[in-house]
């Protein structure tokens, strides 16, 4: 009997082990493969998931009063700010209040290419999974030039993936705007202090405090756009601690402070029109950058839902000092200059969702804050009021959201006494180089893209394949991961690099596979990082037996657990979970089944909330499976950490790398935590 019901269970193990598989490949291919489709029967802003449009409709914000004292006043209602705003609310005993002059919520959007860097934001805040199911996936990008014997059509040159292999886990996506600040004022609105932004208010003016000394140093004035009679004026006060300008290219904060943007034009007009069509052009449903003999050039993105495309059409140059002729432009003369160039096929245009002109120009704010010499900074800028662009290489709202996704957490650590003032001089330096870096990029990539291509009639022109070439070079930074902050308080200088090579200091936290000890669940590893400003120590270990006497791993948790001076100790707040603060975590070269979990010690299992309950969420394991189940992955070799002697990894609360040290680097981590943390 017992050898029958062993012959019985093996094929029912076998079977189940496949069945797990196949479970497993099926919910990976959604994950990758996103299927919706949408916008069949015309254009409709909101949740695509309502059948009926109308059920997506939101209802009007309720109208209230703006407070008279807030911590921090964010000016605009654009990615930057909602960002803002969604990651300050996360901490609930921060004031914020956000403003805008419009009177309701974006619809439809135009800064619409998501970076992969962005969606791993995304993936802090708990919606990168929703918007990928809903966006278009970029996966490839087709390249069309003039025909060599029949210059006046275009044939395609080459298709080259978008997004390399292992650049990140997140893909490069294309949504509506609007579907994005939705996801964010959602945040905002579940947070602990169910934020809401305040519309239809006007900025007036503001004044900060000339000596700081005020608890409330900024004052603020705005006009409530609610009575238009010319005889009432509504006029509200909000004095702040703190006020961020994220109101665009023509801010008013940032005339205030006295600071404007500065660079150039290219003198180059472009239209651009979401439309639902029909065509024979073949790659209607890839990326497509088309330049044409004679007819100018062209960049097609397909959006979400399967059947509306965004198309960007070079109109004429212009003269120095010339403004595009808005008045005499229309869809259909966009329509008509897209089937010039995109000949021998055509379009057609079944209905225009949203059009523009524009003209290009980079240009950048001359400071990032109103800091002096005598007075730390009060009023910080972020976004299109610091920096503006050409919008074809998909930077506008990739570059704003990561304005303020290092910025908010240092106000926040300063507003809730874990760390100085100081914190904060690291956001202007550190976001404006890389601003000036985007416009030195975008520069370029307009002038490749906007020129003629190289022919014998047109020397000087542009080789498509040189503009291909170029493409695929700065694919990193089109990714939005190839942003390198610089040695300072905020990031080490590096001097045990070699022992996570692939985790570069100061560049974003390079996610890879691991299986979570507790559960066996395979996962990202950077999908530990959530918006709430904690900073992440990994002890990665090295080749000893995880938790024996000789574990260094063991060693790092005894130190932080036992010693006055253990990082957890000091800066921890009395009251606060073990991890609110630094949230240590630890990854083991070991296959899961051979690491105890009985032998976990609290320190990485910590006690939290208002039941002490344990945490048991914070040992990892390489991913040891093998391919054929979805393993083969293995972290310390896709991340270049030693395996003889491990190390720890920091973290900052914006998944960018701060330091790298040996295990037994007890002072340097220390150290570094005393440069960035005030004691509890």
């Amino acid at each position: 009997m017992q050898i029958l019901l062993v012959s019985i269970q093996k094929p029912i193990i076998t079977y189940m082990k496949i069945l797990a598989r196949v479970i497993d490949t099926i919910t990976q291919q959604k994950k990758r493969h996103p299927n919706m489709q949408f916008h069949l029967n015309g254009f409709h802003p909101g949740d695509p998931r309502f059948s009926d449009p109308q059920d997506a409709v939101v209802p009007p914000p309720v109208k209230r009063p703006l407070p008279q004292e807030v911590d921090v006043l964010i000016v605009g209602c654009g990615p930057a700010g909602l960002n803002l705003a969604a990651q300050l609310a996360q901490f609930g005993t921060i004031s914020v209040a956000i403003v805008d002059q419009k009177d309701d919520r974006l619809l439809v959007g135009q800064a619409d290419g998501i970076a992969c860097r962005t969606v791993e934001m995304f993936q802090a805040y708990g919606f990168a999974d929703q918007i990928i199911q809903e966006a278009y996936q970029v996966n490839e990008a087709a390249f069309w030039k003039p025909d060599a014997d029949k210059p006046n059509l275009i044939t395609r040159s080459s298709k080259v993936q978008d997004v390399a292999d292992d650049l990140s886990e997140m893909p490069h996506l294309i949504i509506n705007q609007a579907r994005v600040h939705d996801e964010f004022l959602k945040v905002m609105r579940q947070s602990p202090i169910k934020l809401e932004p305040h519309y239809q208010r006007k900025l007036l003016g503001l004044e900060v405090d000339p000596d700081g000394s005020t608890e409330y140093p900024v004052t603020v004035k705005l006009e409530r756009m609610v009575n238009f009679s010319q005889y009432t004026q509504e006029i509200e006060t909000v004095k702040a601690k703190y006020v961020v300008g994220c109101d665009g290219a023509r801010s008013s904060v940032r005339t205030s402070i006295g600071k404007e943007l500065v660079g150039d034009a290219l003198n180059q007009a472009w239209g651009v029109m979401d439309v639902l069509l029909n065509t024979d052009f073949p790659d209607i449903r890839l990326k497509s950058l088309i330049h044409s003999n004679n007819e100018g050039n062209m960049l097609i993105i397909p959006r979400e839902g399967g059947y509306m495309v965004r198309i960007y059409i070079e109109l004429d140059k212009l003269k120095e000092g010339e403004r595009v002729a808005r008045d005499q432009m229309t869809s259909e003369v966009l329509v008509a200059a897209a089937n010039r160039i995109l000949q021998p096929y055509t379009i057609d245009v079944k209905e225009v969702a949203w059009w523009s002109v524009y003209e290009i120009g980079q240009r950048i704010t001359t400071a990032f804050d109103d800091s002096t010499p005598d007075r730390a900074a009060r009023v910080f800028l972020a976004g299109d009021a610091c920096h503006t662009h050409s919008p074809k290489a998909g930077q506008g709202l990739n570059t704003s959201v990561m304005d303020t996704w290092n910025l908010g957490w240092k106000l926040a650590h300063v507003l809730t006494g874990l760390a100085s003032e100081e914190i904060l001089q690291t956001y202007s330096a550190e976001r404006r180089e890389y601003g000036q870096a985007l416009i030195d990029f975008d520069r370029e990539f307009s002038r490749m893209f906007s020129s003629k291509p190289k022919s014998a009639e047109n020397p000087d022109g542009v080789d498509p394949a040189e503009f291909q070439r170029y493409f695929q070079l700065f694919g990193e930074y089109t990714a939005g991961v190839s942003i390198q902050y610089r040695p300072s308080i905020m990031v080490g200088k590096g001097d045990n690099q070699h022992l996570a090579t692939g985790l570069t200091l100061g560049k974003r936290f390079h996610s890879a596979p691991v299986v979570r000890l507790a559960d066996a669940k395979p996962m990202q590893l950077g999908h530990c990082h959530t918006a709430n400003g904690a900073y992440r120590v990994y002890a990665f270990a090295g080749k000893t037996t995880p938790f024996s006497d000789d574990c260094d791993v063991k060693a790092l948790c005894d130190y932080l657990a036992e010693s006055a001076n253990s990082p957890l100790k000091l800066y921890t707040p009395e009251g606060a979970d073990a991890d609110s603060v630094i949230d240590l975590r630890a990854v083991f070269q070991q296959h899961h089944h051979q690491v105890n979990t009985a032998d976990v010690p609290e320190v990485l299992a910590p006690r939290k909330g208002k039941y002490g309950l344990r945490d048991q969420e914070k040992v990892f394991c390489a991913d040891n499976r093998p391919a054929s189940s979805g393993g083969g992955k293995n972290i310390y070799d896709m991340r270049g950490i030693n395996r003889e002697k491990g190390c720890i990894v920091i973290v900052r609360p914006d998944q960018y790398v701060a330091d790298v040290l040996p295990l037994d680097d007890y002072a340097g981590l220390s150290a570094f935590f005393k440069q960035v943390l005030v004691s509890a």
